[in-house]
């Protein structure tokens, strides 16, 4: 414990000198978590349950980004890469038993899945006119939302072309952004199966009289409005051929999305705790580490002296080829008699061996093989090379 209390006293330290914060501002905004609930926490967070938005994704590919800076890094050493790369495989793993990401969980999502849903089975994102009133926060995520669901093409209506602009460059290759100003949005939503509203107008861009006057599309033409107030007036719904769909609406598809995500995380829950018995298991066995490589080095001055002993009786005239041939056997011979005391030394969690059985093993062979001494030397120099 006093050891863990100095590391969060330099890595408060070290934030301070990294960002210019006082310390007790740091300390403030910290928690401190140890041993198991390190393990869970982090389980978590991979797997979307710690997420303002339950289940979401890009929190894992922020994990494996962290397990690509760490390498070479020190400090990222064994334990922490192997929490890590462990974090990556519990979020992979929950997010295709419990298929938790799956839903609109927030109204520009939603608003894509509704209008998706509501196309004709003959249309398909890639494939429907969509039309974007509106190229703000909300406007930009119903564009990313539809690209995301394979939607190529779309025109954007906006004040002016820099916004539209912007979100373009964050668009991936083979993604075409038409911009089109605003006093050309009717003849826009002319030409449109699908049109979004998102903007700050106080009062509707669309009217009755104006909408009737578009020309009709096959099965019926969308307006998805997530604007508030609307930016869609509420009579455009009676015109044939006219579907109108507001907040309101997609509040619905959200609400429940949220409480089938809510399901889904109790059975994350199962699975990050079935994954941490495991991680814990390998973490502990690596006490064990030490004994196998001092074992398999005790072997290996063995080896080397018997086959030094034993040459000169084969003859000055025996080649390398013979040389490898014994060398072999009884590299072969010895591995085969350590493979039950090696295998006795893992815990992985996969067998019904206990951590401490694999413990008691590993003080077994130490005592046999007369390994406690040259752990403990090695232990002493390490510490020495340190200071």
């Amino acid at each position: 414990m006093f050891l863990s209390l100095m590391v969060n006293a330099d890595i408060c330290y070290l934030f301070c000198q990294t960002s210019g914060i006082p310390v007790s501002e740091i300390c403030q905004h910290r928690f401190l978590l140890y041993n198991k609930d390190v393990t869970q926490h982090i389980f978590e967070v991979s797997a979307g349950l710690d997420s303002l938005v339950l289940g979401e994704g890009q929190i894992l590919a922020q994990v494996k980004q962290v397990v690509k800076v760490g390498q070479g890094v020190n400090g990222f050493g064994r334990n922490i890469s192997g929490l890590f790369k462990h974090a990556i495989t519990v979020g992979k793993r929950v997010r295709t038993e419990t298929n938790i990401a799956a839903g609109a969980v927030s109204v520009s999502s939603a608003a894509v899945e509704l209008a998706l849903m509501k196309l004709p089975e003959s249309s398909h994102a890639s494939s429907a006119r969509m039309l974007v009133v509106g190229a703000g926060k909300m406007g930009k995520l119903v564009i990313k939302h539809l690209v995301a669901k394979g939607c190529t093409k779309m025109v954007v209506v906006n004040r002016s072309e820099e916004k539209v602009a912007a979100v373009r460059n964050e668009m991936p290759p083979g993604v075409e952004i038409i911009y089109k100003p605003l006093d050309e949005m009717l003849s826009c939503a002319a030409e449109a199966d699908v049109v979004f509203t998102s903007t700050a107008s106080e009062t509707p861009l669309f009217l009755k009289e104006q909408v009737e006057t578009l020309p009709p599309v096959r099965d019926a033409r969308l307006f998805v409005d997530i604007s508030v107030p609307r930016n869609v007036g509420s009579c455009v719904a009676e015109i044939d051929g006219t579907r109108v769909f507001n907040v309101d609406d997609l509040k619905e598809v959200v609400a429940a999305n949220k409480e089938d995500r809510v399901r889904k995380a109790m059975d994350a829950q199962a699975i990050i705790t079935d994954e941490s018995k495991h991680f814990e298991a390998w973490r502990d066995s690596l006490e064990t580490v030490p004994t196998i490589k001092k074992l398999r080095g005790y072997t290996e001055r063995i080896i080397a002296a018997e086959i030094e002993k034993s040459l000169p009786k084969m003859g000055i005239d025996m080649n390398k080829k013979m040389r490898k041939t014994v060398d072999d056997l009884i590299r072969g011979i010895v591995n085969k008699l350590l493979h039950g005391p090696m295998q006795h030394l893992r815990c992985d969690g996969n067998d019904s061996r206990t951590l401490s059985e694999t413990l008691d093993n590993m003080q077994a062979l130490n005592r046999m093989y007369g390994l406690d001494a040259e752990i403990l030397e090695e232990k002493i120099r390490a510490k020495v090379e340190k200071k």
